[in-house]
Parts: C-alpha cells; structure tokens; sequence
C-alpha cells in the first residue's frame, strides 16, 4: 500500500524517532518514559494525513447523500401535490346539495364520474322495504318433526336439514349461519301466545319475497301460507324532473348518471332539490398544496445550498454549487415563469392568482384565484390542462431526476460506490498501521536488548581493565 505524508509530518516521525532513541538509551539508566506511547505517536504521525483524507471524504459523501435525499423526497412530494392538476381531476369535482321540503335525501358524486352540473327535481312516493313474514305460535322447546325445510328469497332458495330434536331457535340458527344464505334474516319471538319464527328479506324490493316450504316429515305449518305477512316487499317510487322511477334498492346509482342517491322513511311524500355545482372549494385546496409543496422544495434547495439566514460561517450546504440542483431549481422557475401556450395565447399563473416571488417560491392571491375558479374556469382548465399544462410539464421534467434509475438515483449509486472504496482504504491503512506498530515495536525492542547488551560490556570491561575510575582485575596485578 503507498502512504504519502507532509512535510510537516516528516518533521515530526524526525523528532519522534529522536525521542524513542532518547528514551531507549534513558531506560538503560531505568527511565520511565513509555516506549508504547512513542510507537503509537509515531503509526499515527505517519498515516495521519491519508486517514484524514479518507475521515473528510467520507464526510462529505455522506452528507451529499443526505441531502441528495431530502431534494428526491421534496421532489416526490411536489409530484404527489401535482396529481391531481396533471390530470385535471381536481379541478373537475363537483359539489352536491339537497334542500327541499323534506329530509331523508342524501347524494353523492359517484367515483366514476359522469356527474354535470345543474339543479335536478326529486319526488319520493314511498321508499324500497323488505319483505318479513311470520309464522303461528308454538310452544316453547316444541318438536316440530324431522325432514327438509326450504327457505327462498325471489327465485333463490337454500335447503336445510330439521331432525326431531330441533328447536324454533335451533332452525333460525341453522338458517342464520348456512353458506349458501340466499339472504334472509331468521329470529325467535316469544310472545304471550307461544314463539314465532320470524323470516326476513335482508334485501328490499317487490321481487324479493321469502319464501319457506316444509319437506315430508315436518310440520306442515312451516310453509308460506301458514305464515303471516308482517311487511310487504316493496320497490322505492320517485320521480326525477318529473319522470317516474322504480328501485329495489333505496341506494339508487343509476338514476342521475355520475351521482348516488339515498333515501329513507323520511324522505317518503316529499319533493326535494339535488343540486350539482363546481366544487371550488377542492380545486383551491389542490392548488394550495401544489403551491406549498414547490415553496417547500425551494426552501429544502436553499437550506442545502446556501441559506443567508444562518451565521456567517454556518451559511454554505452540502449541494453548495451543485450542478444537478441549480438544473432542477432552474428548471423548476422556467417553467412556472413561462406560463402555458394554449390555441396560440400564452397564460400566465399570475393570472389565476399564483404569483412567483423574488426568493424563488410561489405565492397565492386568494382573491384572484377565487375568481378565476367561478368566473373563469376556462383559464384555470387551461393551465392545468392535461397536454401541456402546468401540473403535466412539472410532473414530467420531475420525473427525470425522481424515476428508478433516474439522475438522482444514479448520483446516489456513485455516491455509495465512493463511500464503499472509502471504506476499503480505510480497512487497507488500519492493516498497514498494525503492520507499522509492530515494526516499529520489533526495532526498539532490538534496539533496546543492543543498549542492555553495550551497558553489561562496559560494566565488565571497566571491571576487567579498571575503566571509569575502577581498579580492574588487570592493574590490580
């Protein structure tokens, strides 16, 4: 692996090898000094520089990441605000109110659509009920034979099986709980002259009758003409601007095309309104939020790349002179400021009250888009026409950096490749600071046995030859 270091950095592993020499020859004398924290100091000294330079590359990768993330996430949250302009639906919802000499009418805008505007006259005769029927008394607990008992409902029936040992209760469980229910509803009543077996349509209309047959073998009251009619199965009757209307059902779908119509018993005998107007109150809602998702991307670009509000120093972001962002920025203001060409005349936002401010973001004249919503509704379809207006062109030129495998996807792989690589030379210079250490420990230990070794054959040449003002055992003859 190949190191580089500074100037400065020789200088020091210099002045550090001076000091471990030092120190070895001090220990000869019985020095304290720790040699460890010398070879430590000296590894470090001599990788400082590559391990900083990895340490701030890493930095700087991560937190262009970071920011890199929060423009995709304000990009995708401006593209999720736009959905509904790019294809016009919510400038296209309507609104509905009934008013009348009743009440029991409820309508809605059904979801897929159809609904026009205008006012639509509603005349209820009476409302869809269900048909319930009831069988004669018996006594508590009573047998009531064993063999099969049919239950319908219109022309489809279901089968059940009745042994002796059933009750009125067991059988209205039985038929509560089959699979193949054809609907009806089945309850005990236990009245002062016995209990009664009460069967119920679970759905409303005149073709939808119960039915109930008694197979051999069971009591022959539990067929249908022993039974007595509590309600009869009725279809709802109205009119709608005068033209006569049956339904099943009091949940009427197809009567006013685009629009669900409810009613109820206290709709019965009464004449109302249902009126179906531009829903305004949607469409400034979406435009709102369009707006308040561009002015949050701006003000995550400007805290990413230069925010002058913060202190000097603390002012530069990560993204500071980023190409990528000051293209989607740039794009972003063309195309707001260039407004939408349509049949050869060009409109601007400003005109239905969406203003661009100096600092880059949007700004709303409630006002003006109040009047273009109601008095200009042309203008504001226009804009957000779904060919080239504003919400479809933004969405598009968003979708180049956002997409899978998009710029911002593939700005954010090399990103993690370079952290990666990073992290690679990180482990490579961790080896080569061991491997270091121990070089260095092995030459100050063989540097520390060679002292003790000059230090005992001096002590035993002064002995030998009376060096250091000793006698010696040669002068001593």
């Amino acid at each position: 692996m190949t190191t580089t270091s500074t100037a400065s950095s020789s200088t020091d592993i210099t002045s550090l090898l001076q000091q471990a020499a030092q120190s070895i020859i001090s220990g000869s004398t019985k020095s304290s000094l720790d040699v460890n924290s010398l070879v430590s100091a000296l590894v470090t000294a001599k990788t400082a520089a590559q391990s900083a330079q990895i340490t701030n590359q890493s930095n700087s990768d991560n937190a262009e990441l970071s920011a890199i993330g929060k423009i995709k996430s304000a990009l995708s949250s401006l593209q999720t605000a736009l959905s509904g302009l790019s294809d016009g639906t919510a400038l296209s919802q309507l609104a509905v109110a009934v008013t009348g000499t009743g009440t029991g009418v409820n309508a809605t805008v059904a979801t897929n659509g159809g609904a026009v505007a205008g006012n639509y006259t509603l005349a209820v005769t009476n409302i869809a009920t269900a048909n319930k029927i009831s069988s004669q008394a018996y006594a508590s607990g009573a047998s009531l034979g064993s063999g099969t008992l049919t239950v319908g409902v219109g022309s489809n029936s279901m089968q059940i099986n009745v042994s002796s040992t059933d009750t009125l209760a067991s059988i209205a469980s039985a038929i509560n709980t089959a699979n193949n229910n054809p609907g009806v509803s089945a309850a005990v009543i236990t009245a002062a002259d016995g209990q009664h077996l009460v069967l119920t349509s679970t759905q409303t209309g005149a073709a939808n009758t119960v039915s109930v047959s008694a197979g051999a073998g069971l009591d022959s009251s539990l067929n249908t003409a022993s039974f007595t009619q509590v309600s009869a199965g009725k279809d709802a009757q109205f009119s709608l601007d005068g033209n006569a209307i049956t339904s099943a059902s009091n949940t009427i779908t197809s009567a006013l095309t685009g629009v669900n119509i409810d009613i109820s018993g206290a709709s019965a005998n009464s004449t109302q309104t249902i009126s179906i107007t531009n829903d305004t109150t949607a469409s400034t809602k979406a435009i709102n939020d369009f707006v308040t998702a561009y002015n949050n991307y701006i003000t995550t670009e400007t805290g990413l790349t230069w925010d002058s509000t913060q202190a000097t120093g603390s002012q530069a972001g990560a993204l500071l002179g980023d190409s990528m962002t000051n293209t989607i920025t740039n794009g972003l203001g063309s195309l707001i400021a260039g407004g939408i060409t349509v049949g050869g005349k060009t409109i601007s936002l400003s005109s239905i009250g969406i203003d661009l401010q100096h600092d880059g973001t949007l700004s709303v004249d409630a006002t003006t888009l109040q009047n273009a919503l109601t008095s200009n509704s042309s203008a504001v379809a226009a804009v957000f026409n779904s060919t080239n207006g504003i919400g479809t062109t933004l969405n598009s030129f968003i979708n180049t950096y956002t997409q899978t495998s998009g710029t911002i996807d593939q700005r954010t792989a090399n990103l993690n490749t370079d952290l990666s690589n990073l992290s690679d030379q990180a482990t490579q210079l961790t080896n080569y600071q061991s491997t270091l250490t121990d070089q260095y420990n092995a030459q100050f230990s063989a540097l520390n046995t060679l002292m003790t070794t000059m230090q005992n054959n001096t002590a035993y040449l002064n002995q030998l030859f009376g060096g250091g003002g000793l006698s010696g055992s040669l002068n001593s003859k």
